[in-house]
């Protein structure tokens, strides 16, 4: 009878601090560079996964069973079905199972090599995400070989050379290389996705990393979409002829993105023209204002962030992907703070007084994650109307949806 025999590890995850993580490998061969962070969503993997903002990362999922309900080619967030979201790898409890949902078309597995991902199963994620919210956001390198050879010194060569997300502008990674339309609208589980047949008003979208959902709130409103790249010029956006204005989400330092972004959104403010932005775009917008950003701890990633609207105080539960903040000290008095987060008091909306322009630092939309921050793009939309003299819609927040 022969003794026990180990499976040697197939994964790795080295951390700069030292720490070293065995695991079993799944997705794609080889290995990346990147931040390592936490998403505490129980749902969602996929959407995630392909969220742009999460560009430069590698995602530790809290929740165990990663993979359970398989992949599909609905619930990508990408806005080129194709397109890699820029995410470094993944973190995982426990190992993919079959999946079990009726939506299923492919397993986790196959989908992550497709998409280039790299994941490691079998991580003590409670004990990783405890060092993450006591040490920060380390960086890590994360490599995945099936015959469990790591040539370590060049990881960690590789490691060292990551310059972290501080100074890096990642927009220009991630955005849309051309302008294009949008007309596609939400889900709903007999129709799929539908689309806007009478548009009302006209919306251009700057995509510094924008995800699907986002568009198509926009699109439900009544709304077409012009998406512009990140780099779009102010005289670029003007020359469609928007009702409004929307500045997206995306990854990496606003600061760094915000050296050709923000001269643009100064001009874009002074044409009067509604303005809504959402996560890197609310950033931007803060700085646009004369406003600071700054690199937070830990980060806000999840579905479950409790937020304060000031404006109604009200509360409402929000998803949330973000490691850089507005510093709200530094914001001018022509800017009021109308959001905050109920975790840790920082800010999570701001609005120009006077000027039909505000912005919230989380992800109404969600995608995945609750319905309540709907409202918004109602309220985005209603100042379009206001300037039209049409009837106002009401702002309803779909709480427990």
């Amino acid at each position: 009878m022969t003794g026990w025999q180990q499976k040697p590890a197939t994964a790795l995850l080295l951390l700069d601090d030292g720490t070293r993580l065995e695991g079993h490998g799944i997705g794609a061969v080889g290995h990346a560079a990147g931040e390592v962070c936490f998403n505490t969503a129980m749902t969602g993997y996929q959407e995630i996964l392909t969220d742009p903002s999460y560009a430069g990362q590698i995602v530790t999922f809290t929740f165990p069973h990663i993979g359970n309900v398989g992949t599909n080619d609905e619930d990508i967030e990408t806005v080129n079905m194709a397109a890699l979201s820029g995410v470094r790898g993944c973190v995982l409890r426990a190992d993919i199972t079959n999946p079990s949902n009726y939506r299923a078309a492919e397993k986790l597995d196959v989908w992550l090599k497709k998409r280039n991902i790299i994941g490691i199963a079998g991580i003590d994620t409670r004990a990783l995400t405890a060092r993450i919210r006591e040490k920060g956001m380390p960086n890590g390198i994360i490599g995945h070989s099936p015959d469990g050879y790591f040539h370590e010194p060049s990881m960690l060569a590789e490691l060292k050379a990551f310059p972290g997300l501080e100074g890096l502008d990642l927009a220009k990674e991630v955005t849309t290389a051309q302008t294009y339309k949008w007309d596609q609208t939400s889900w709903s589980r007999t129709e799929g996705y539908g689309k806007v047949e009478n548009p009302e008003f006209h919306v251009v979208a700057i995509d510094y990393g924008a995800k699907r959902n986002i568009l198509r709130q926009l699109a439900d409103q009544g709304a077409k979409v012009t998406v512009v790249p990140a780099t779009a010029t102010a005289k670029d956006v003007l020359s469609h002829n928007p009702d409004a204005i929307f500045l997206s989400n995306g990854p990496g330092d606003p600061a760094a993105t915000g050296k050709y972004a923000v001269p643009t959104i100064k001009a874009l403010m002074d044409t009067g023209k509604p303005m809504f932005g959402i996560c890197l775009g609310h950033q931007l917008l803060g700085l646009a204002v004369g406003g600071k950003t700054q690199k937070m701890h830990q980060g806000h990633h999840g579905a479950n962030h409790p937020v304060k609207d000031l404006t109604t105080g009200k509360v409402e539960i929000t998803s949330m992907n973000h490691g850089f903040a507005v510093d709200t000290e530094s914001l001018p008095a022509t800017v009021k703070q109308t959001h905050i987060s109920l975790f840790d008091g920082s800010n999570a909306g701001l609005e120009v007084e006077g000027k039909p322009i505000f912005s919230v630092q989380y992800h109404p939309e969600a995608s995945p994650g609750p319905h309540d921050s709907h409202y918004l793009f109602t309220r985005f939309l209603n100042l379009v109307r206001a300037q039209k003299g049409v009837a106002l819609q009401p702002e309803q927040v779909k709480a427990g949806e």
